[in-house]
């Protein structure tokens, strides 16, 4: 995809992304199962939402790679922003992968609109997305201080692109791609100067959007303005350096020698020894099951299973310091008295499986791939609510835009969430799909997951059905049972119907959770 105002070039891919998409970068609905069908499916009318304060800050908090099923090692992130606002409970990345996951925050857009379908080669990394257009030029125009600071796309800072600072932002302190893996040791573009502070990725990560807030304040005018401040973490995702202990030292020349987070100093071996949480999901024995092209029919030696332990328990003590160091900005904002005006929202751009469905990564379709943590609190955000209505990170972008009152870049693809946070639980119809990790020119597998079931087709041939209510973990693929062909035959229409959708003709509309689903009408 052409990008204008720049010269591109691939890179190469970095050194661990070999891995990446494989290795690295439930709740159930209450829906009940059609009865009689109307042609139309009725839809919930959109609730009233006046937002409380005018034009509030803006804080969206990323993490990377980071599991739902890992939320209970960021407790100070939940006590400080799920227990004061919302918690979603069934919110999803659509490709869940870092490119197009985190380019969707970025245009509020799917990734068969804003083009960055992977995260290396033919339509993927940094130099597939048109940044010309984003949610940091609206609100740049809608009167925002913009401030950046982390992980951008991947592959940014390579083949020359190390200086780019992308329109719209204020403030720019992005990490330098391969150093951004680099846990003990990133560069960073800091408003088009090269810096290299010391430290640990996640401590210095905090700092330096800490200090871009404090020279923000230092402008002219700043004080009457309102901000809005992106904090990308690498954590968890795999990194650097190998230490002792580590898979790829204990393992070499396997295929348990996989990459693996580094957690803080004080915070390595906090979990030695924690096993994976049990599900009927982890390393199933029914490959076969499973059709050619899914992960599960893979068979990982005990090497490999000992690895993904290994790089569970990297994961969750990584966390540790991300919620120190998150607990640490929103204090900052406390003190300074803006914490009570501004809209918070944390995330992960994806999920991650260690060894669930017999994978460790994400990518797939699965659960625990596709589903994110989203934690959201501050002006006209109920509080201590749970809300299960579906939500996805295309959501995140408009719902921001819309609490500024700013402008979308583009015709959005997602909703805004905010009228919904106190209404009965709805549900929706949410394209899903994936590009290979280095080949963004044919999807991988696309599909839908709507009310209970989640519908895909793999590139393979292979199509696989779950039932969420009564298969939570999706191990009974239901896509050749004849007593649900009328359903698999509803699904691939609406797969062949959304899947390549733009803006109005994408599904927006939201339905009753606790009445029957006709899915012809949707």
């Amino acid at each position: 995809m052409a990008v204008p105002g720049r010269v591109w070039t691939l890179s190469a891919a970095i050194a661990m992304a070999g891995v990446v998409g494989m290795s690295g970068c439930g709740h159930a609905p209450t829906q009940q199962p059609s009865g009689e069908r109307d042609s139309v499916q009725t839809s919930t009318s959109t609730p009233a939402f006046e937002m409380p304060v005018e034009k509030p800050n803006l804080l969206m908090v990323t993490v990377d790679d980071l599991a739902t099923v890992d939320m209970d090692y960021l407790p100070s992130v939940k006590r400080l922003v799920g227990e004061n606002g919302v918690t979603f409970t069934d919110a999803v990345a659509p490709t869940p992968i870092c490119v197009p996951a985190r380019a969707s925050l970025l245009s509020g857009q799917y990734a068969h609109n804003h083009g960055a379908h992977t995260i290396h080669g033919p339509e993927g990394g940094y130099p597939s997305f048109d940044d010309s257009q984003t949610v940091a030029t609206s609100l740049q125009d809608a009167g925002y201080t913009t401030l950046f600071t982390g992980k951008y796309l991947n592959e940014y800072g390579q083949e020359g692109s190390e200086r780019d600072i992308p329109p719209g932002w204020d403030q720019w302190r992005a990490t330098i791609d391969p150093s951004t893996y680099n846990y003990l040791g990133a560069k960073f573009n800091v408003n088009g100067r090269m810096v290299k502070p010391k430290g640990y990725s996640t401590t210095v990560i905090t700092q330096q959007a800490q200090a871009a807030l404090k020279d923000a304040r230092k402008k002219p005018g700043a004080a009457e303005k309102p901000w809005f401040q992106w904090v990308n973490y690498v954590a968890p995702h795999i990194g650097g350096p190998t230490e002792k202990g580590d898979p790829k030292q204990r393992f070499p020349g396997t295929k348990g020698a996989i990459g693996v987070p580094v957690p803080d100093k004080q915070d390595r071996d906090a979990y030695a020894d924690k096993p994976i949480p049990p599900q009927p999901n982890l390393f199933p024995d029914k490959r076969k099951e499973f059709p050619k092209g899914s992960p599960s029919r893979k068979n990982p030696s005990q090497i490999e299973k000992d690895a993904y332990r290994l790089s569970y328990q990297r994961r969750i003590e990584s966390a540790r310091s991300l919620d120190r160091n998150i607990a640490s900005l929103l204090g900052g904002l406390k003190k300074s008295g803006e914490l009570a005006r501004t809209l918070v929202v944390f995330t992960s751009d994806n999920g991650f499986s260690n060894g669930y469905h017999n994978f460790n990564g994400k990518l797939w379709y699965y659960e625990e791939s596709l589903r994110i943590p989203v934690l959201m609190s501050g002006p006209g955000v109920p509080k201590g609510r749970e809300v299960a209505t579906t939500l996805t990170n295309p959501d995140i972008a408009t719902t921001l835009l819309s609490a500024a009152g700013a402008e979308n870049p583009h015709e959005p693809d997602g909703i805004d969430i905010l009228p919904w946070l106190r209404a009965p639980e709805q549900t929706r119809v949410v394209p899903i799909e994936a590009w290979p990790t280095a080949d963004g020119t044919s999807r991988l597998w696309s599909g839908v997951r709507v009310g209970r079931w989640t519908y895909v087709e793999l590139a393979t041939g292979g199509v696989e059905l779950y039932d969420r209510t009564t298969d939570p973990y999706e191990m009974n693929n239901l896509a050749e049972d004849p007593a649900h062909a009328e359903t698999v035959s509803q699904l691939a229409d609406l797969t062949e119907k959304y899947r390549d959708c733009a803006g109005d003709s994408c599904p927006q509309e939201m339905y009753a959770a606790d009445r029957p689903l006709d899915l012809d009408g949707l």
